[in-house]
C-alpha cells in the first residue's frame, strides 16, 4: 500500500505540475498525438520526468492485478 500512496503523491505533484492552464502532461500528450511537430530532445525529455510516475502507477496497477487474479495457480 506504501508503494501506491508514494506513486499516487508522486503522480499529483511531479505528473502534473505545472496545473496551469493545463496539467503539463497533458498539453505534450496533446502536442504528441498531434504529430510532435518541433518537439526537439528537451522536450521528449521533460515528457519523460512528467510521464514516468504515471508509467510506475501504471506498472504496480497491472502487476498486482496480474498476482491477484493468478494467486494459486503457480504463477
Amino acid at each position: 500500500m506504501k508503494k501506491y500512496l508514494l506513486t499516487l503523491l508522486a503522480c499529483l505533484t511531479l505528473g502534473l505540475a505545472p496545473y496551469y492552464p493545463e496539467p503539463h502532461i497533458v498539453g505534450k500528450l496533446r502536442w504528441i498525438a498531434g504529430g510532435a511537430n518541433g518537439m526537439g530532445l528537451i522536450d521528449w525529455w521533460d515528457t519523460l520526468q512528467h510521464g514516468a510516475p504515471w508509467a510506475f502507477l501504471l506498472f504496480f496497477l497491472l502487476n498486482d492485478t496480474r498476482k491477484w487474479l493468478f494467486r494459486g495457480h503457480g504463477a
